[in-house]
């Protein structure tokens, strides 16, 4: 068991939530890229099957598998021809963006509903706790797995959202320039992933700012729900 715990980054207790966090977060920001690429005019994503919230299309074992272990990873990209929109910059950057804020809604809904819970008491009214905590946990994974991946979604390297907002928005001889590095990139990744000392300023920096938004949200939320009454 202690081997097992050693290769995961989560606690073995909270390891099937935090998968199907992983499994769900993944799928609705794949999702969200697919959705408005085709309704921007690309129909590339909807041929190959990916406007669905379907996870089996969406999920690459991999990169499920390196974001348990290393705290990153990646899901099936969605291909996206811009030469098919009508505007092929600001509709690349609309789409581009989708994912992450998918991310960033989807964490603020589940916030809201997990504000409701409490102050409504339904969790901490139930008689089985087990259930009770079970929900609790799936709700935290999901929160700031979906914080996480927004932010780290937004970082301007290849291949991330990022970039491809950047390189929506750069001047025509910048983009050329910025392609020349992206075959670095997948280089870049390694040395987060098994430097324990870059790890520690570049990736464990996101976790604790998405706690932060965490805050804000549930305080926010608190707010609202507050509003109902008791």
């Amino acid at each position: 068991m202690d081997f097992l715990q050693s290769i995961f980054r989560v606690n073995l207790n909270v390891l099937p939530f935090y998968l199907l966090a992983v499994i769900i977060s993944f799928t609705v920001h794949e999702f969200a890229h697919a959705y408005y690429a085709n309704k921007f005019g690309d129909p590339t994503a909807k041929l190959l099957g990916r406007v669905t919230l379907n996870p089996a299309v969406h999920i690459d074992l991999l990169g499920t598998l390196l974001l348990l272990i290393g705290g990153f990873g990646w899901a099936k990209p969605v291909p996206v021809n811009r030469d098919n929109f009508s505007r092929p910059r600001l509709m690349g950057i609309i789409v581009s963006a989708a994912g992450p804020l998918s991310n960033l809604l989807l964490a603020f809904v589940t916030t809201l509903i997990y504000a409701m819970l409490l102050h409504f008491q339904v969790l901490p009214g139930m008689e089985n706790q087990r259930v009770a905590q079970a929900i609790y946990l799936f709700i935290n994974a999901l929160i700031n797995l979906n914080l996480f991946l927004f932010i780290f979604n937004l970082i301007p390297l290849p291949p991330l959202d990022g970039y491809r907002i950047v390189e929506d928005v750069a001047p025509t001889p910048v983009r050329r320039k910025l392609q020349q590095f992206e075959q670095w990139s997948i280089f870049i990744f390694l040395l987060i992933l098994v430097i324990p000392q870059v790890r520690a300023v570049t990736i464990e920096p996101l976790y604790t700012l998405a706690q932060v938004i965490y805050i804000q949200f549930l305080q926010f939320s608190f707010y609202i729900t507050g509003l109902f009454g008791a």
